[in-house]
């Protein structure tokens, strides 16, 4: 196959590899970005953004990947809508492989993100973003008054439904054991919410609804019997995927295989191939941070390349 060279190849998109693309442009680096065949990361499945500062009446998240894609190919980058199928990173300069064709760069920016996990149920995707969500912070806002359910039993779920608190009328908590996963002090704040009811040796068996979420029907593992809980928004906080299997025998990870940074850096265990957003992000897996750490890599990247007297 065809091969290409490049200072800096961007692996994902989002808003970190975007931004990312936007900063490696306007220093005259003319990057090239495989934005994959799901491009535009979590935020394509998002309705509305109402918390990404700049935007008073809030933006859809396919409408603000658009007008970041048009902004990073303004000053001269290159997108592609093709996955990458392979990485070598053993030496340099590193290659980057699709299934059309062979690229090297010299340096390699890693934004391939982190996905949610959901429950796997048809309802559930029906009413994605109809009263179905992964993010708290991003979405509990929106049903503001209204009684809410968080599905999960560790921090993230005691900390969404905390969060939730603040907007909820009730907040069910559904966890499938008899008692909760989360650190101690997690478990304190949570049981000591008023709030915040639980339904233990509970799972969803439905989540109810035609246009938007109404309620969800609630299993017990024990005997099997079941009952309803009318709501209008359910939280799923289960975990998050990090994108990195393409990384595996490349990049160190942590155990729950995000891609390790040196603090403070967006520099991986490799010499040049630097990592932002959710991919690297376990805590915080917000836009606006994703966004901030794609600056960081961008200007790590141009300063190694600097550095190793690559014009």
């Amino acid at each position: 196959m065809e091969s290409e060279h490049r200072r800096v190849l961007i692996v994902g998109s989002g808003p970190a590899g975007y931004t990312a693309a936007i900063y490696s442009a306007r220093a005259g680096l003319e990057p090239l970005m495989l934005a994959g065949l799901s491009f535009g990361g979590q935020l394509m499945i998002t309705t509305e953004v109402e918390n990404f500062p700049g935007y008073p009446d809030g933006v859809t998240g396919p409408q603000m990947m658009e007008e970041l894609q048009k902004q990073a190919e303004r000053f001269g980058t290159k997108v592609l809508f093709e996955d990458a199928t392979s990485v070598d990173f053993s030496d340099r300069p590193f290659k980057v492989s699709t299934d059309n064709k062979h690229y090297t760069a010299d340096t390699v920016i890693v934004a391939t993100g982190a996905s949610a996990r959901w429950l796997d149920l048809d309802s559930e995707q029906r009413l994605l973003n109809r009263g179905v969500s992964a993010c708290a912070t991003c979405d509990g806002a929106l049903f503001r008054d209204k009684p809410m359910a968080v599905i999960g039993g560790g921090d993230t779920a005691m900390e969404e439904a905390l969060f939730l608190t603040r907007f909820a009328t009730e907040v069910t908590l559904v966890h499938r054991r008899g008692e909760l996963r989360a650190s101690k002090l997690m478990q304190e704040r949570a049981l000591a919410n008023e709030k915040i009811s639980f339904a233990w040796h509970s799972e969803v068996d439905e989540i109810l609804g035609e246009e938007f979420v109404t309620g969800i029907r609630l299993k017990d593992v024990r005997d099997g019997s079941t009952r309803e809980v009318p709501l209008e928004a359910v939280f799923v906080a289960i975990g998050h995927e990090p994108t990195t299997e393409l990384f595996l025998d490349q990049l160190e990870m942590d155990d729950a295989r995000y891609l390790k940074i040196e603090a403070g850096t967006t520099r991986t265990s490799v010499e040049g191939v630097f990592a932002c957003g959710d991919v690297a992000d376990p805590t915080y897996r917000q836009a606006v941070t994703a966004a901030g750490t794609g600056c960081m890599a961008a200007i790590d990247s141009e300063r190694w390349l600097a550095e190793q007297g690559i014009e």
